[in-house]
């Protein structure tokens, strides 16, 4: 053994110590210990949804009640729904009927829409709610099946110490502008382009 490699434990603490001071710096230095965020998962790539999921598995695991509206897919049979919905945690709404090429009926698509709409505000304005999760509220707003300017306002208007988390590709400017965290979901590579269709428990 050389004497660099003998000292290479000593010489990794003291780079650690010094990254974990920084670090620690950097922590003490945000004043703000909790806030009610709004959270926008968005993009054309794989795992918007999974994630404001995975985030309410997180949530339940501290004990926090959930809410749940699912705009557009609502007709899904999905393993999230499955789990969850039946939760005493967890009150699950999937009030959507299918994408807009699926129903073919923008009428029918505008009314689910303010319908879910309805009952996300219901469930943001409920107290013993920690979390509420907007599935594929952005597709809603991006083809105007509701008011960006009162969603983004109510969201924004949300009572303190309310999370929310937003999902869909094509999130509005309006709507970014107003997050506390936004994460774009990029397509490196997809199996559904090689020829690999939708399935349960990786999709739904």
């Amino acid at each position: 053994m050389t004497d660099a490699d003998s000292d290479a434990p000593l010489r990794h603490k003291l780079k650690m110590a010094r990254r974990k001071a920084v670090q620690d710096a950097e922590v003490a230095s945000k004043p703000i210990l909790e806030k009610g965020l709004l959270m926008v998962n968005t993009g054309p790539g794989k795992g918007k949804s999974t994630a404001a999921f995975g985030l309410a598995l997180r949530a339940l695991g501290h004990g926090w009640p959930v809410g749940v509206v699912q705009f557009i897919k609502g007709a899904w049979d999905t393993g999230e729904r499955r789990l969850l919905e039946g939760s005493e945690m967890v009150r699950w709404h999937s009030m959507g009927e299918g994408f807009t090429w699926e129903t073919q009926d923008r009428d029918r698509d505008v009314a689910a829409a303010k319908a879910a709409w309805a009952k996300a505000q219901a469930l943001m304005a409920d107290p013993a709610i920690r979390l509420v999760v907007l599935d594929e509220l952005n597709i809603a707003l991006r083809y105007d099946y509701l008011s960006l300017a009162d969603v983004v306002a109510e969201l924004k208007g949300r009572r303190p110490g309310l999370h929310v988390v937003v999902t869909g590709r094509n999130a509005k400017p309006e709507l970014i502008e107003a997050a506390d965290l936004v994460t774009t979901f990029e397509a490196t590579k997809h199996h559904f382009a090689a020829g690999v269709r939708a399935q349960a428990g990786i999709e739904f």
